[in-house]
């Protein structure tokens, strides 16, 4: 019996979200190892919209967009890459990758109390069930004292959790906000606008600008990884996957993604997995598949 096209388009769609989005959080953690954070983002951000800007352009999209859309563009790039994953990068340097990864999975969490507290929706039973299992979890996660090495590490902790505030207030935020009717042009302009905020974060805080020739042959392969994978295969094959299947079935990433970054930590950098970290992991990522199973709002997660 042979296999539709669209059904390997399917299946290769699902592993661009799930394995290659889940492995960005490593490909970070080695690439902030060698060259600062800022730069690191700056330079994946803005290789990235570039290259989106050429495939739109040659699929002859529609690139002009209003005054209010380009605003807009800024406030979600900003939300989304400068903030919500520059600062997540940074964050990367005092955190285990997948320990940062199940922070992350919190987003749908902090979306639907957001969505709660600005809009005044009602919670589901099964939203309220999700709540209650995502606080235990991050409670059972961020309590073991053996990962709090030092006041750096808990920095990174919370400077971390404020990056899954920033991205969730912005998925709030592009699901009213006037932006590019096509994904693909909005991506690009967010993109781009968020890795010119980032050279210049970047030179304010006098990052060290390595040339790429100085960096380390892993770094130069996560870098160029985290640009054509990470920031354009992983998005058009999520944009796909919006248009043939369920936002649900889309938004699993958001649980597969922390697995996959905490056994590449492990298996990778030696990251330690702890029985507690097992269980915090279990009981988190059941409350995040609770919410999402019911989420209507269209997210994209941290590790993107």
């Amino acid at each position: 019996m042979s296999i539709s096209r669209k059904t390997i388009l399917i299946i290769l769609a699902f592993f661009a979200i799930y394995v290659i989005w889940g492995s960005t959080y490593l490909l970070n953690k080695i690439a902030v190892t060698e060259i600062p954070p800022f730069f690191v983002a700056s330079i994946r951000f803005t290789m990235a919209g570039t290259l989106i800007f050429i495939i739109a352009k040659l699929m002859k999209l529609k690139l002009s967009i209003s005054r209010k859309q380009f605003i807009n563009c800024t406030i979600a790039g900003f939300l989304f890459l400068v903030y919500g994953n520059g600062v997540f990068v940074w964050a990367l340097k005092y955190l285990d990758s997948g320990f940062a990864a199940l922070e992350a999975s919190t987003q749908p969490l902090f979306v639907l109390l957001l969505m709660r507290l600005i809009d005044g929706k009602k919670m589901q039973p099964k939203s309220l069930i999700g709540v209650a299992l995502g606080i235990i979890g991050m409670y059972l996660l961020v309590s073991q004292k053996e990962l709090i090495t030092s006041d750096e590490s808990l920095i990174g902790m919370l400077m971390a959790f404020t990056c899954v505030l920033a991205w969730s207030y912005g998925s709030v935020f592009v699901a009213k906000a006037d932006l590019p009717s096509n994904f693909f042009v909005s991506t690009a302009y967010q993109m781009s606008i968020a890795g010119g905020l980032l050279i210049l974060i970047s030179l304010l805080l006098n990052e060290s600008w390595i040339l790429p020739i100085h960096w380390s042959l892993k770094v130069q392969g996560s870098i160029i990884f985290l640009i054509v994978f990470g920031g354009v295969i992983a998005f058009t094959a999520f944009n796909y996957l919006l248009k043939v299947v369920s936002t649900e079935k889309a938004s699993t990433s958001a649980y597969v993604n922390p697995i996959v970054a905490i056994i590449l930590g492990w298996y990778v950098l030696d990251e330690t997995i702890t029985t507690q970290t097992i269980i915090a992991a279990c009981i988190l990522l059941t409350g995040v598949f609770f919410i999402t199973s019911r989420k209507r709002i269209k997210t994209r997660t941290i590790g993107s």
